[in-house]
């Protein structure tokens, strides 16, 4: 049965992920830098400055809705967790240093993408039948396009329901078992044969905390990864960069290898990735993984943020992608690659990789803080993504089989305890290129209304008060 999963999966992965998607997703993201003007590069320290001072502003949210603080949070739980970590690692396993480059050309890129998936969203949103505001690119495609495009919203949200038991929840919790079991056995509390039983124990135990978090609605939500990412993103910046500066005489190599691996892998891996392609699709893939640029995804959860101007909001969606791929990504590859642990190219590898580079500089005792971290990282993410399955799934049916779809969802956090890492893995990527296709096409097709936006906002004026639900035809 797992070997029939195997082999459809690999084959919609090498279709999804093949060529004509590398296309998409760059062309999409260089189509909007186009017209907004490389929008992410121009007003980079403007976006900065504008999402930074809304960070340390202390406000309430109205009934049903976010703060743009805890909007970007829910945004950035989904998008800080096992990608930044596990993920990375096993781009460098499979493509190479080379893939580091390729993650870092679909960051820059797939800023503009994610700026506007956020600005759409706020646009194009709605208020629900329990007055909660909701959006993402199921809505933008259902008040933005005309009613023969509405079918893309419908396959994304079907997409988005099937992914977010991966992507979301099983491959996370895997993480979080690697990562308390390394601690574990390292400290001798548990021997390799307990192992298994662990995996189960900590399965039921996260699905239990899910579930509690979850069933509390938009404001619980909200109200954890406010706490939750500033803590553990600061927490695993200062961390690896601690192993950065410890093995400073390394940086100029490991840079040397990454732009190096990006054209000739070969040269860098020993012959064991021979293709730039491969190089390029790993880090794309897991790059996407990581900052959900080209999903959509991330909006669902700006959607919900209190504010009236949808540009300004966007201008989160670049610092979203800016710290989760630029600073974190790029922090991880530098742990694995300066730390001087040795790769298996050619072999898939998760956290266990990351966790072995820390190890290397600090030695086994930060085993410990590097659990902490993941479990931060990897928890908060299913929440985010908590959020997403559940909109999706409204979108489809009602609210009504909202808190149903979160028992399931908290529920199949005992699965990914105990599933092979490679196969999640594998299913996670697919289903994420699934996602991006309906969404490039809805944010390609409204990208006048993008461009039309940002004029409106830089021009002094107030974006269009339209009646929520109520948008003209685009």
């Amino acid at each position: 049965m797992l070997n029939a999963i195997e082999t459809i999966n690999s084959a919609v992965n090498n279709f999804v992920w093949g060529v004509p998607a590398m296309i998409c997703i760059f062309g999409v993201g260089l189509y909007l830098s186009i017209r907004t003007g490389f929008l992410q590069i121009r007003k980079f320290p403007y976006a900065m400055w504008t999402t930074l001072g809304r960070v340390f502003r202390k406000r309430e949210a109205s009934d049903g809705a976010l703060t743009p603080f805890q909007a970007v949070c829910t945004a950035l739980a989904a998008t800080v967790g096992t990608g930044n970590i596990a993920g990375v690692a096993g781009a460098i396993a499979i493509g190479g240093p080379g893939a580091v480059f390729w993650m870092w050309i679909s960051a820059l890129l797939g800023m503009c993408t994610k700026f506007a998936e956020v600005t759409l969203a706020v646009h194009f949103r709605e208020r629900n039948a329990h007055g909660d505001l909701v959006g993402g690119p199921m809505y933008y495609i259902k008040n933005g396009l005309s009613k023969k495009w509405h079918w893309l919203a419908a396959l994304f949200s079907i997409f988005g329901v099937l992914t977010v038991f991966g992507t979301g929840n099983a491959t996370q919790v895997n993480t979080i078992t690697t990562a308390i079991n390394s601690a574990l056995l390292n400290f001798h509390i548990i021997d390799q044969d307990s192992v298994s039983t662990s995996n189960l124990i900590l399965g039921i135990l996260i699905a239990v905390v899910v579930g509690l978090v979850l069933l509390g609605g938009i404001k619980r939500i909200g109200s954890v990864t406010e706490k939750l990412v500033p803590f553990m993103a600061l927490f695993y910046i200062i961390l690896a960069l601690g192993v950065v500066v410890m093995n400073y005489q390394s940086i100029p190599a490991v840079f040397a290898s990454i732009i190096s691996g990006a054209f000739h892998p070969s040269a860098v891996t020993g012959g064991v990735v021979g293709s730039m392609f491969l190089s390029m699709k790993k880090g794309v893939s897991r790059g996407i993984f990581s900052n959900e640029a080209g999903l959509g995804t991330g909006s669902i959860a700006h959607a919900c943020a209190d504010t009236k101007k949808p540009v300004k909001q966007g201008f989160f969606g670049i610092f979203e992608v800016f710290m989760d791929t630029i600073v974190i990504c790029t922090l991880t590859a530098l742990v694995v690659l300066c730390s001087g642990v040795p790769i298996q190219y050619g072999v898939d590898a998760g956290a266990e990789l990351t966790i072995q580079g820390f190890i290397a500089t600090y030695g086994s005792w930060v085993s410990l803080f590097t659990a902490v971290a993941m479990c931060c990282f990897a928890f908060s993410t299913i929440i985010g993504w908590g959020l997403y399955g559940a909109r999706c799934i409204e979108f489809l049916f009602s609210a009504k089989v909202i808190k149903p779809f979160m028992v399931v969802y908290s529920l199949v956090a005992i699965l990914g305890a105990t599933a092979n890492l490679g196969l999640l893995w594998s299913i996670a990527e697919t289903f994420n290129g699934l996602m991006a296709i309906p969404n490039l096409i809805a944010v390609f097709l409204l990208s006048g209304t993008v461009v039309k936006l940002v004029k409106e906002y830089f021009a002094g004026a107030d974006c269009p008060k339209t009646k929520l639900g109520s948008h003209p035809q685009t």
